[in-house]
Formats: structure tokens, C-alpha cells, sequence
């Protein structure tokens, strides 16, 4: 791959990174990632953690074009995204202490602190 195809792959992964906004808020017990994330079905979605890492990823699939309509104008971003969040060392990246809502078109994503005798255990 050439520098002109890197480049063109950065920037398309920015303009998706762009289009899936996050708020991260933190509070006394977990920390809580909201991605919107409208006209996605759940199982579109991947939620993982790899190395201390929560990565969200899935794909925006275009709608299928029906005979005799066009766009005019197509500003909805479609294709495959990817998010990636540096966790914290106090959270807890066991799948069991981590959560997944969906709804009406928001993903939450809840990650469990270590208590305080975990956190010194690691």
C-alpha cells in the first residue's frame, strides 16, 4: 500500500470516527461510554476489550437504491467504523464487569472500576 492509499484510509477513519460522537463520563463505580449510533441494529455492533482497550466497531449499510429513485443529496455517512478508548488501570476489563445497553439508537457501554483492593492487586 502506498503513501496515497494510507493516507486515503486515514482520512476516511477519521471522517468515521468523526460520525460516531462519544461522551465518556465517569462516576464513582464505572466509567460510561454513550456512542450514538442511529439506524444501527444491535448486532451490527462489536464491543470488545484488548489490551486495556475498549474498541466499538461495526458498519453503517447503505439502504438499497430502488428503481427509479436516485439521491440527491446523501449526507448520512455509511461504512464501517471503529472507536477506541484507552481504559483507565483501575477498570475492571473482565466481560463479566462490563455492560451493553442499546437503545433507540444510543450505545452505552458500562466498564466497572476495580475496587481499591483489586486496583493494588494489579
Amino acid at each position: 500500500m502506498g503513501i496515497t492509499e494510507s493516507f486515503s484510509t486515514y482520512v476516511q477513519d477519521v471522517k468515521a470516527m468523526a460520525a460516531t460522537p462519544v461522551d465518556v463520563k465517569e462516576n464513582p463505580i464505572s466509567y460510561l461510554f454513550v456512542m450514538d449510533m442511529p439506524g444501527l441494529k444491535f448486532e451490527d455492533i462489536k464491543v470488545q476489550v484488548e489490551d486495556n482497550v475498549l474498541i466499538v466497531n461495526g458498519e453503517r449499510k447503505r439502504e438499497e437504491e430502488k428503481e427509479g429513485t436516485k439521491y440527491l443529496r446523501m449526507e448520512r455517512r455509511m461504512g464501517k467504523f471503529m472507536r477506541k478508548f484507552p481504559l483507565p488501570d483501575n477498570a475492571n476489563t473482565d466481560t463479566d464487569a462490563i455492560s451493553v445497553l442499546y437503545e433507540d439508537g444510543v450505545l452505552t457501554v458500562i466498564v466497572n472500576k476495580l475496587s481499591a483492593q483489586e486496583a493494588e492487586a494489579y
